[in-house]
């Protein structure tokens, strides 16, 4: 698989990119939840108050609330009371919480000064206690409980004074020890609470303070909502524009990828020799190349949320959760994943093995198609068609089969898991619930642990689909790396050798032995003739005498296992294929066409060839009847295969098509059989006179066709049993005698040869 993806090296840069957007919406994401937690726990539950330090309180207020601190001047050094000059920064204060038409009367109103946010939060905790003591004096029902207490044994005009006086003036007045003993019981209550209802119950008290100044407590609640608000929309929008473009440039790295893959396996493809070609069959090379690298590329896509993004949202949302004072619920996140890994841990151990077979079975589906769509018309013709569907059936059902199982084990990952998150939720609701009721968690916070619990068990999951992808993807990128890393068995030397000018046109067969790969037997053994330039060399011999192997070793298909094979003086082996094939015009036993033009296919060799030698070519062909009796021409359209001109047709223009390349050697395999008696008489006369000085080769099944060549080889079980003319043949060589005879009468061999 890392083999795969070293070809990234090209998108480096679309690659950092990703993964840059990828950190930024991760760190984005791990924001959110801290934005609903303080849209509930500030803005709705306090108000739009932040802390438990009021911004600006009353000189009365503060002065009940310096009573209950023993820390008055701590608490005054944060202050300033308002005079007839206040300074700009005071002016905006006061016109933020009072409004702008409120004027301030002298020494009436304490204003915070700017501190840092450690001086405030020191602040808090120095008046937290005294805020909440002053809310609960100033009700009524505990100032005459309090008074009650004070006045039990005194006499009754006495106990009438103490209860018109003000409580606070009261406690103001008495000694600290005292003091410290009637205040006992509602100061061991507040020590008791946790710190988070404590600041709750002080911010309520804020809130009073605030309500006394006559600050708009409903406008300060929405002004923070709305920020609030359009601070997670800011987030939220950031996170929407890095999900996007992490998609687009993550589809177009793996589209990127996916194009590099198809190159190099086509090039690859390309340069094999038979060899290569025989142990890959067509069906799996097409798979390979579409539906393996495929994989690959959907595999691409996902890869770098997965190895970015998941681990900082996994990693990232359990800090928060531990950073945060109420984390007692923290093992519920542990559940939550292990219930996740166990679900896609069985899941995969079910399925894996199911889709290692699956891209085998679509190699075989494929086979099976492409073989019964090439053989329809003997699948016809011997009426077979029941047969073939079966076989086709059989191939499809196992794939249906094996899809079916890996779908539906797949399908079922989906509802178990958001089962699960939804139970996990259902959990933290209950405990987060009970948490709430007894003081020790504010809703917000609640909320803000159920976001992050969804965003870990996410992560894990993206984390888990990936690894049942992954494995998927590494089997196609093992059957793509099969054909990128094959080597081809032939190949061009360092330092390849030039042909020699004084043997132009000679082809050289000097005990030349062959066997295919994996063979136990040779194919050809101990081939010796040589094919000279001005004459045709013609190869006849019975079906599997190696005929076509032969010809097959000249432009180098397969290479020589014994002996050697020289062109132009100088062993195929030494100089280079793309040379070598230059001076060649082969055409092959099966005429072959290319989609596209009569034009492009004759143009083949070499696209700017003039119109007149295109021409001539097919004229030679015996082609040029048939192409201008077509309504364009030579711009007549060709089929997939030439599968819209007839089996002569094609033979024609493939012969053509080597002739308009003019050569220094051609060599035809057995090119003519398509051709009737007639066509193929004029066409051998036509060529003759067009390769007068050149080298030419045929293989040929009918004796009509090589009557007049100079040289005939016979062969016979992969060895040469006889070279010579057909004369000499006919009198010296009993297994040429046979085969002419076996076509053609002696008396009509003879006229032949005559004429």
């Amino acid at each position: 698989m890392l083999k795969v993806l070293k070809n990234l090296k090209k998108s480096f840069g679309s690659v950092m990119i990703i993964v840059i957007l990828l950190c930024i919406q991760a760190m984005t994401d791990l924001a959110l939840p801290d934005y609903t937690s303080k849209i509930v726990n500030i803005g709705i539950q306090a108000g739009g108050i932040e802390t438990a330090v009021p911004e600006v309180i009353t000189k009365e207020d503060m002065d009940h609330l310096l009573i209950l601190s023993k820390q008055k001047n701590e608490i005054l050094d944060h202050y300033r009371l308002i005079d007839d000059n206040p300074s700009r920064e005071e002016e905006k204060k006061i016109s933020k919480f009072l409004g702008k038409e409120k004027k301030v009367e002298k020494d009436t109103i304490y204003l915070l000064k700017e501190i840092d946010e450690e001086a405030k939060n020191n602040l808090t905790k120095l008046i937290m206690n005294p805020l909440m003591e002053l809310s609960i004096l100033e009700k009524e029902e505990t100032a005459n409980q309090i008074k009650e207490k004070i006045t039990r044994n005194m006499e009754k005009e006495q106990k009438q004074y103490i209860q018109s006086q003000n409580l606070l003036v009261l406690i103001e007045n008495m000694p600290e020890e005292q003091k410290d003993k009637l205040l006992e019981e509602f100061t061991d209550k507040i020590s008791e609470m946790q710190d988070s209802i404590k600041e709750q119950v002080a911010i309520s008290c804020v809130k009073e303070i605030y309500k006394k100044v006559g600050v708009d407590t409903d406008k300060l609640q929405n002004d923070y909502i709305l920020k609030s608000g359009l601070q997670m929309l800011g987030v939220a929008s950031i996170t929407m524009i890095s999900a996007i473009s992490i998609m687009l440039l993550s589809s177009r790295v793996a589209a990127k990828l996916g194009r590099t893959l198809r190159d190099k396996v086509f090039k690859k493809v390309i340069h094999f020799s038979n060899k290569e070609l025989s142990e890959f069959s067509t069906a799996s090379l097409i798979t390979r190349s579409t539906n393996d690298i495929q994989q690959i590329q959907q595999l691409i896509t996902m890869l770098f949320r997965v190895v970015v993004y998941a681990p900082i949202i996994g990693i990232g949302g359990f800090i928060k959760v531990l950073a945060n004072s109420d984390n007692q619920m923290a093992w519920i996140i542990g559940v939550a994943i292990l219930a996740v890994l166990f679900v896609v841990g069985t899941l995969f151990i079910i399925a894996m093995p199911r889709f290692k077979k699956l891209q085998e079975l679509v190699d075989k589906i494929n086979q099976v198609a492409r073989e019964i769509l090439t053989g329809l018309p003997v699948i016809r013709a011997f009426h077979k068609e029941k047969k073939e569907e079966n076989r086709f059936e059989i191939a499809n059902k196992n794939l249906m089969k094996t899809d079916l199982f890996v779908s539906r084990a797949m399908s079922m990952m989906m509802p178990l898991l958001m089962f699960i998150m939804n139970s996990i939720m259902i959990l933290i609701v209950w405990v987060g619930g009970h948490a709430v009721d007894q003081g020790i968690m504010q809703v917000g916070d609640m909320m803000a642990f159920i976001q992050y619990t969804m965003q870990i068990v996410m992560a894990f999951l993206m984390i888990s689909m990936i690894s049942i992808m992954l494995p998927r993807a590494a089997v196609s990128a093992r059957r793509i790396n099969e054909v990128i890393e094959t080597e081809p068995s032939i190949k061009d030397l360092a330092e390849g050798k030039t042909f020699d000018p004084k043997k132009k046109g000679y082809v050289e067969f000097k005990n030349v032995s062959f066997r295919y790969p994996d063979a136990d037997t040779e194919i050809l053994s101990d081939i010796n003739f040589t094919a000279k330039p001005g004459e045709t060399t013609a190869i006849i011999g019975s079906t599997g005498s190696g005929k076509s192997t032969v010809v097959n070793l000249i432009p180098r298909f397969y290479d020589v296992t014994g002996g050697e094979l020289l062109i132009d003086g100088v062993n195929v082996k030494e100089v280079a294929q793309k040379d070598l094939r230059n001076i060649i015009g082969f055409v092959p036993q099966k005429g072959i066409l290319f989609s596209g033009t009569i034009e492009s296919n004759l143009k083949y060799a070499d696209e700017t060839m003039s119109d007149e030698q295109m021409k001539q070519a097919a004229e030679i062909a015996q082609a040029k009847e048939f192409i201008e009796e077509k309504e364009k021409n030579y711009q007549e359209p060709i089929a997939q295969g030439g599968s819209n001109v007839s089996g002569g047709q094609k033979q024609r223009l493939s012969i053509a098509r080597a002739i308009a390349k003019d050569p220094e050697i051609f060599v035809f395999d057995d090119s003519f059989s398509a051709l009737d008696f007639k066509t193929d008489s004029k066409l051998r006369e036509a060529l003759a006179t067009k390769t007068k000085e050149k080298t030419v080769i045929i293989v040929a099944q009918r004796i009509n066709t090589i009557l007049n060549a100079e040289k005939i080889v016979v062969l016979e079980e992969g060895k040469v049993v006889g070279i010579g003319t057909h004369e000499e043949l006919m009198e010296k060589n009993e297994t040429y005698r046979q085969i002419a005879l076996s076509q053609l009468s002696e008396e009509e061999l003879k006229k032949k040869g005559e004429k």
